[in-house]
């Protein structure tokens, strides 16, 4: 379904004391003229980002000749986001703020946008959901021989773990799990041990085994890996067990992250001639727009198409770091819901009381 019209809150989400962002970063009692230091951490963390982002503009852009003079304008991206981020640590009300992970985004973008560069990563998704494609039914079948369903189910979460590994925005960590030829499945393997910083696995397991759920809301996060050999094969198993599963993308390109029309594509390529994804009839997929262009995700603002689907929803997943974690963490709704994500931030890992490249699965269930 595509997106039209004004957003509107998520009708499942519990709207009264909802903050999109888990860290608070200032507090009433803070001066409003002064940056706490949450803010100035945060504004720090997207600083260091610009060099690689600099890079990126330049490189990507100008291989596929997709923006015009792509080094001049990446360093125009470069100085124009280092100011504001400078402006913000003098007067952090100073460019709509005071900031947060969400308006540090929307600045980002704001700026990459108007200068020409509306998807950097586009060419390299192509690449890695075509790798990721090749490698959707092995995945498959591996976790179709799971005899135990409990196992299955935790093959499964561990697998949305490993796909979030191969982050194109996070080279180190894809590095760290997946050198000297490391398959998918041994990266399923090299996670943290458990338990991890939160900790839900078993109680998910739990109620998965009584079939609760009649329909399932998904916020998708990264191309390639993450989306296809991670959450898909998830909601395969949810089809199977008769549930509706509506994946919700982004509009616009931001950053990795696979958009509403790119996941459109991959679901055609991934189907066969009965519309069938290995074996398992995929007539109750829905793919809708979320309404969203960053890697985070204000709840309150979703697209009018996902607001129809979600108003009789049972459970909500929240996927990946930006929109389980950084945003989400907390938010309360009117469903079960589950939030699933790799820590990649010093910054969040410090904030949770965990380590680097932790897990998180927070599952709440919801009672009446």
């Amino acid at each position: 379904m595509e997106s039209s019209g004004e957003l509107v809150a998520l009708p499942v989400l519990v709207e009264s004391n909802y903050r999109a962002c888990t860290i608070p970063y200032r507090f009433p009692s803070d001066n409003p003229k002064k940056p706490t230091p949450t803010e100035l951490s945060w504004i720090n963390l997207f600083a260091k980002s610009i060099p690689s982002f600099r890079l990126i503009c330049s490189k990507r852009a100008e291989a596929d000749d997709s923006v015009p003079d792509a080094p001049a304008r990446a360093e125009k991206f470069a100085q124009r986001y280092a100011e504001i981020l400078d402006d913000l640590k003098k007067d952090p009300e100073s460019h709509g703020g005071p900031p947060d992970c969400i308006l540090l985004c929307q600045l980002r973008e704001q700026i990459l946008r108007e200068l020409g560069f509306k998807d950097i990563f586009k060419k390299v998704k192509e690449e890695e959901n075509a790798k990721a494609i090749s490698l959707f039914e092995g995945v498959v079948h591996h976790n179709d021989a799971i005899q135990d369903e409990a196992a299955r189910i935790e093959n499964l979460i561990r697998g949305i773990f490993a796909g979030n590994i191969f982050d194109l925005g996070s080279a180190e960590l894809a590095e760290l799990f997946a050198k000297d030829g490391m398959s998918f499945q041994a990266s399923c393997q090299n996670l943290l041990p458990r338990p991890w910083v939160i900790d839900d696995l078993d109680k998910f397991v739990s109620k998965w085994g009584r079939r609760p759920w009649r329909k399932v809301i998904i916020f998708v996060d990264n191309s390639g890996a993450d989306v296809i050999l991670g959450i898909l094969p998830f909601a395969r198993e949810l089809l199977r067990l008769g549930a509706q599963v509506v994946l919700a993308a982004n509009d616009l390109p931001s950053i990795n992250d696979v958009t509403y029309v790119e996941l459109i594509e991959i679901i055609a390529k991934l189907k066969d001639e009965s519309g069938k994804l290995v074996g398992v009839d995929a007539s109750n997929l829905l793919i809708t727009n979320s309404g969203n262009d960053l890697p985070v995700i204000d709840l309150s603002r979703v697209s009018q198409e996902l607001a129809y689907l979600a108003s009789d929803a049972d459970l909500v997943v929240m996927e990946g770091m930006g929109r389980g974690i950084e945003t989400n963490l907390y938010a309360q709704f009117k469903c079960d819901s589950l939030n699933v994500a790799m820590v990649k931030h010093p910054e969040v890992a410090q904030f949770l009381g965990g380590r680097l490249y932790d897990c998180v699965i927070k599952y709440n269930e919801f009672s009446k």
